[in-house]
């Protein structure tokens, strides 16, 4: 029988059984950034529209095209967050933290929200993990995160991983380049997608992201920033890729790669995986060094990445086990009311235990322990005293109920 409602189209249930996979992929993220010194921070759903079209840029396909934004009953017009990074540069205004030693470093994952055609990995509902340094322009903050991110998907065993590596310089020098690319892609036009003539003069790097067969071509020929770097913007990446190679993370140059967000300057890059086929980016980032004086305040050097929690997962192309219960309670019809009171002592006790509520015969309950993946089954009889199962071995003994809690405990 087909239910009567189905998730809205682009979203999808995380289900009990997905779900030891995913706390892997954010725990061990958000446990790596926090002791590397990047504290927590929750930022809300829904932010001012206003932040993002002024943040991301109001020529990218985020802010024209795939923002879920709602007027509230105040007539306030919001957005529910399509990314994390302008959120986080709201918040560290609005609290003052460029009052703090600089650089603040934060990490984040949560729900991300954008109106995208649904793919395998890529949803209208997806969740990212993150971080965020704000407050130094020194290249060691751009080498540091970058590490980060590698080094997490290493850990998680992710195979296959590419790191791509360009830099968009400063804003100053960016716009000079941008006239020149200008010039190259109306000369060109005849050539181009249809989407990519459109956008010439508002977002002309765009033109780089570009699947069309024929605009990929003319790209190729393009000029690239990575050849347009004025001498500052190239000192600061040399000393990126330095500390990348001292560090032993290798990467590809890509002078084509823009992102997709328009508040990115200098550094920027993207992991990818050969698995994933065309659809194939992890995580990236970069630095955005304007952000926060377009959103109100003082100039403040920044850099962060974002990591897609289902891309990874589908990266990984499996699935993470259930952690083993410690103990199931399976307890004869007069044992019952005693069976609920000694979980809850367990439980208590900070063991993981568990009893069946389904009303099931003596038998049906060994069944449901052995489904339930505990190590131990602990059976209560009346009459009789009780026995401590190991599930594995089949193993019997003979235990003392009100010591198991710290018995159990080293197990």
């Amino acid at each position: 029988m087909s239910a009567m409602f189905k998730a809205p189209r682009g979203t999808f249930d995380v289900l009990p059984a997905d779900q030891p996979l995913r706390t892997r992929i954010i725990g061990g993220a958000l446990h790596m950034l926090a002791a590397a010194g990047y504290g927590r921070i929750d930022t809300p759903a829904f932010e001012d529209t206003d932040l993002f079209a002024r943040g991301v840029g109001q020529a990218t396909d985020i802010v024209r095209k795939q923002m879920f934004s709602f007027t509230d009953q105040g007539d306030r017009n919001l957005t529910l967050r399509p990314e994390g990074t302008a959120p986080i540069c709201r918040a560290y205004l609005e609290h003052g933290m460029q009052t703090l030693a600089q650089p603040v470093k934060l990490s984040y994952s949560g729900p991300y929200f954008r109106h995208e055609r649904p793919q395998a990995g890529r949803y209208r509902q997806f969740f990212q993990v993150g971080a965020e340094a704000i407050g130094s322009e020194d290249p060691l903050v751009d080498a540091e995160l970058i590490v980060l991110l590698h080094d997490l998907l290493a850990e998680l065993g992710v195979e296959g991983v590419r790191l791509r590596l360009g830099s968009l310089g400063s804003q100053a020098s960016r716009e000079a380049y941008t006239e020149t690319l200008r010039e190259f892609l109306h000369a060109h036009e005849g050539d181009l997608a249809t989407q990519v003539r459109e956008r010439i003069d508002a977002n002309p790097m765009r033109a780089f992201d570009a699947d069309d067969e024929g605009t990929r071509k003319v790209m190729a020929q393009a000029p690239t920033m990575l050849e347009n770097l004025d001498a500052e913007d190239a000192e600061h990446f040399e000393r990126v890729r330095a500390l990348l190679d001292q560090n032993g993370v290798a990467y590809e140059l890509d002078g084509g790669l823009v992102r997709g967000l328009d508040y990115y300057t200098r550094t920027v890059f993207e992991f990818t995986c050969d698995r994933l086929g065309a659809q194939s980016g992890l995580g990236g980032g970069g630095r955005y060094d304007g952000l926060i004086e377009q959103l109100g305040g003082p100039p403040t050097p920044a850099a962060g990445w974002a990591a897609g929690v289902e891309r990874i997962a589908l990266a990984l192309g499996e699935t993470e086990p259930p952690p083993r219960g410690a103990v199931f309670v399976v307890a004869d019809e007069g044992s019952r009311q005693r069976a609920l009171a000694l979980v809850t002592e367990l439980r208590r006790g900070g063991l993981s235990a568990d009893l069946d509520l389904g009303g099931r015969a003596f038998k049906g309950q060994m069944k449901q322990a052995d489904r339930s993946e505990a190590r131990h089954a602990l059976i209560l009889e009346q009459g009789s005293p009780a026995r401590l199962r190991d599930m594995d071995t089949g193993e019997q003994r003979e235990v003392d109920p009100a010591k198991l809690a710290a018995e159990l405990a080293g197990d």
